[in-house]
């Protein structure tokens, strides 16, 4: 049985788009490559044939990979989640007790986490620990340079 996987809207549509470019422009290319290769004469001693073909096979296990993903996906449904506390989709200002240093991160499904957009993962330690957490709760993520405490400053959608 398949793993089922929580996107957003925009990420579920990014996964979408993804497989299009695959079937409708990656596809049609390595088929023209076989196609040249092959009228280049004898396949058995035949490199640019050999490299096309495992070329197609790489690109058809991405294409069957990606619409099992696509499958399995649910679409988080936001309108229903208590802003009280965190959770997937969170808006999340925290605070690093030790330092006072404030940073702003929004929680998302594990396959939709960028940390250059402040998008963690709430598979991620610090997403862990501050799932279920309200504002003004302190919480203390394990790290592998030890445990940190971050303190929820704000929540928000």
């Amino acid at each position: 049985m398949s793993k089922i996987n929580y996107y957003t809207p925009e990420g579920l549509q990014n996964l979408k788009d993804q497989l299009n470019e695959l079937k409708t422009v990656q596809r049609p290319a390595i088929s023209q490559q076989i196609g040249e290769a092959r009228d280049k004469g004898d396949l058995s001693e035949n490199a640019e044939y050999d490299a096309a073909k495992e070329a197609q096979g790489i690109l058809e296990m991405k294409i069957s990979k990606l619409e099992a993903v696509i499958s399995n996906a649910r679409l988080i449904d936001d309108t229903n989640i208590d802003n009280s506390k965190v959770y997937i989709l969170s808006n999340v200002k925290i605070r690093n007790v030790a330092n006072g240093m404030e940073i702003n991160y929004t929680l998302v499904a594990e396959n939709e986490a960028d940390l250059k957009s402040k998008k963690i993962s709430v598979e991620s330690p610090i997403g862990k620990g501050l799932l279920g957490k309200s504002e003004g709760d302190i919480a203390d993520i394990k790290t592998p340079g030890g445990t940190m405490q971050f303190e929820i400053v704000e929540i928000s959608r």
